[in-house]
């Protein structure tokens, strides 16, 4: 199946697409703040540069986009018509890197979460954001101790 854009279009469409300050990511990081956590934002010396990091706690927030971290089972996730094979290596390396990412920060002691963008369409945002909040407070209130 042929492309739909002509190289042009497809092509800025493909500029256009962002890898830091995404809609989901400023989603939760507005509301995390909202609810008095503070945070630094993809900090280089961890790995993978998380979206939020909350040294404080040692806590690495990820925000993923379902497409390109190869979301399982997630009607968001469909691989393109078009050059299959090479999307696919493409996403299976991102898949990788993720998890060896989530290791690395795992054996320094930091605890990771991982949302995905889809956990945050409009019928689950708020269920995900606040158990996002309770697990950060429970892991606050471990480290007061």
């Amino acid at each position: 199946m042929t492309d739909v854009h002509d190289k042009i279009t497809r092509s800025y469409n493909m500029s256009q697409i962002k890898g830091k300050d995404t809609k989901p990511e400023m989603m939760v990081r507005k509301y995390i703040f909202s609810k008095g956590f503070r945070y630094r934002l993809h900090d280089k010396r961890l790995p993978g540069k998380p979206d939020i990091v909350l040294p404080k706690m040692k806590v690495a927030v990820f925000i993923h986009g379902c497409f390109w971290h190869g979301h399982t089972n997630c009607r968001y996730f469909v691989l393109p018509k078009t050059r299959t094979e090479w999307w696919l290596k493409k996403i299976e390396r991102n898949k990788q890197l993720d998890s060896e990412n989530l290791l690395k920060l795992k054996d320094a002691g930091w605890k990771v979460f991982t949302i995905f963008e889809c956990k945050l369409k409009p019928n689950l945002r708020a269920k995900t954001l606040e158990n996002l909040v309770k697990k950060l407070k429970t892991i606050s209130e471990q480290k007061e101790k």
